[in-house]
């Protein structure tokens, strides 16, 4: 709570009680509801944004909502597959994963990245507890086919299984999860994490989802769009205005939309607090979806 004091010392008392009046409002709406945060991009690598996450996440559950994290994991996946001399291929923003990239995939998703996020948040003061789709059968998958390409080990969700989650949260973990599911074939896929963030949230009911990425969130002409409907979303698709790995995270969350979850928003990772900011102000700082 330092840096959030800090924040506001600069504000006049009037000002500081309006802010304060604005942020509880919401927080009493958001008391003891779900919140899916897709965790990636910069926010991932660089440690100031990394030690400024984990510390609003714990701060969220203190303040009595329920935090569920998603994170992905890309440039770092990208990064081990090259030094082991291998090459990384993609096709419309999805992962061609043959048998050793998998293999790589799921040790860096599942091991050093999850691990790095439970960690800051234990740090803060939370209690992280991390877990991949293959935990209880969190994430039942199977190959994801394409016709006319083979994108090998990458797998389409059939169903979520949210009993560990609840699980979780009734006994005040913060759970962190990875991508990666499991077929009834017994083999291991490797997810799209925003596709995976979607269902978690449909799953379970959540009140919101965000996603966090390395822009404000969705762009035409070089301007934020603060909020956009879902044909104007999709038109947008259409014209390659939102294009290659942002579709799929406009994807996940029109996915959300339709199925239940209340409002989903993309924001950036690179504004400090900006899951803060995007839950407790009426401004936000990204682009807010609606149907």
């Amino acid at each position: 709570m330092e840096l959030q004091k800090e924040q506001l010392s600069h504000l006049d008392p009037a000002a500081k009680r309006q802010v304060l009046i604005e942020a509880l409002s919401y927080i009493q709406d958001f008391s003891q509801k779900v919140v899916v945060i897709k965790y990636g991009g910069a926010a991932m690598v660089q440690e100031e944004f990394k030690v400024s996450f984990a510390r609003d996440i714990v701060l969220l559950r203190s303040l009595g909502m329920l935090p569920v994290i998603v994170h992905g994991g890309g440039p770092e996946v990208t990064a081990a597959i090259k030094q082991y001399g291998l090459e990384s291929t993609f096709i419309d923003g999805l992962r061609v994963t043959d048998l050793p990239s998998l293999k790589i995939s799921e040790m860096v998703l599942s091991g050093t990245i999850n691990k790095e996020i439970v960690t800051n948040i234990n740090t803060q003061g939370g209690l992280g507890i991390g877990i991949s789709g293959k935990d209880g059968r969190l994430i039942q998958a199977h190959k994801l086919e394409i016709p006319g390409t083979d994108l090998g080990y990458v797998g389409e969700i059939e169903q979520i299984n949210p009993e560990l989650i609840f699980t979780l949260i009734e006994k005040h973990y913060i759970p962190v999860i990875s991508p990666i599911g499991m077929g009834t074939d017994g083999n291991t896929y490797n997810i799209n994490a925003d596709t995976v963030a979607s269902h978690i949230g449909v799953a379970l009911k959540a009140h919101k989802i965000i996603f966090l990425t390395d822009v404000q969130g969705i762009l035409r002409d070089d301007q934020l769009i603060s909020a956009i409907n879902r044909q104007e979303t999709l038109e947008l698709i259409e014209k390659g205005v939102i294009s290659g790995g942002m579709v799929p995270k406009v994807k996940g969350m029109l996915y959300s939309l339709e199925n239940g979850v209340k409002s989903a928003h993309i924001i950036s990772g690179m504004d400090p607090h900006a899951v803060i900011s995007e839950l407790f102000t009426d401004k936000g700082t990204g682009t807010k979806i609606i149907l």
